[in-house]
């Protein structure tokens, strides 16, 4: 079997573009199941709490209901291992890939997917800093990924990079239009609300898991109403109609005894 590389820090990387290309089909599939479905603890920052999490889970929620609605192949994922050709390995903590298909993944594999990241976004809550707001800032621009979102939590504030280029390596800031981040990659367009991030298609608001739910759940209500309140209608309406029968039958009864 192809022996794996390893990072300065010891840890598994992919093949070079050399390396892959001239490896078997067969050894290829090796080589991708050997690289781990994980990252170690010594090469993640430790967990920060709620607010890390929930900022994460939500945006992602309302981005795979919007691209599930639009019936667009976007492939979405959190905190997944990604493996460039000869890079230490790194999970972002939310990432979007265009035009593939969304299935359930333990691992991207640039060489074996064919292409790299679109879209990387990293929430800062606590710790080092500077390694979201700059050696990311660096090393997402190396490694050609078309823009790069940073929503720093802790200070409630959203900062956006993108490359000017397909071919540049090294990212221009996002300018801000009162307020929202435009999203080229995604569509969309991106600001920070009440400490919440949250993403537009132009004016529509695109609604979180638990928001879409609520929505659903009172437009669920509404309708059992409607349907209950017309139940309850029908049946007033064939109570009468029923008194109103009796009524006619007893007068033509009535009718026909006096005409004895």
């Amino acid at each position: 079997m192809h022996a794996l590389r390893l990072s300065p820090a010891g840890f598994p990387m992919a093949p070079t573009v050399e390396e892959w290309e001239a490896l078997s089909p067969a050894e290829r599939a090796e080589v991708y199941a050997a690289l781990p479905g994980e990252v170690t603890d010594a090469e993640m920052a430790p967990p920060e709490g709620d607010r890390h999490f929930r900022a994460k889970t939500r945006a992602l929620g309302a981005l795979r209901n919007y691209f599930t609605r639009q019936r667009r192949k976007v492939y979405l994922a959190a905190e997944l291992p990604i493996y460039y050709p000869a890079e230490p390995r790194f999970a972002p903590d939310l990432l979007a890939v265009l035009d593939v298909e969304d299935k359930e993944r333990d691992k991207w594999v640039v060489s074996a997917e064919g292409k790299g990241l679109d879209w990387v976004l990293e929430v800062h809550v606590g710790g080092d800093r500077k390694k979201d707001a700059e050696r990311n800032v660096a090393r997402y621009a190396r490694l050609g990924i078309p823009e790069y979102f940073l929503y720093d939590r802790a200070r409630n504030h959203l900062a956006a990079y993108r490359l000017p280029s397909p071919s540049a390596r090294s990212y221009e800031p996002i300018v801000p239009n009162h307020g929202l981040y435009e999203s080229q990659v995604l569509g969309l367009e991106v600001q920070v609300e009440r400490e919440r991030l949250r993403f537009f298609a132009g004016t529509a608001l695109l609604l979180e898991s638990e928001e879409l739910i609520a929505r659903l759940q009172e437009m669920f209500d509404d309708a059992q109403r409607r349907v209950e309140e017309e139940s309850a209608r029908r049946e007033e309406e064939t109570r009468r109609r029923e008194e109103a029968e009796a009524e006619v039958a007893r007068l033509r009864a009535e009718l026909e005894r006096l005409k004895r």
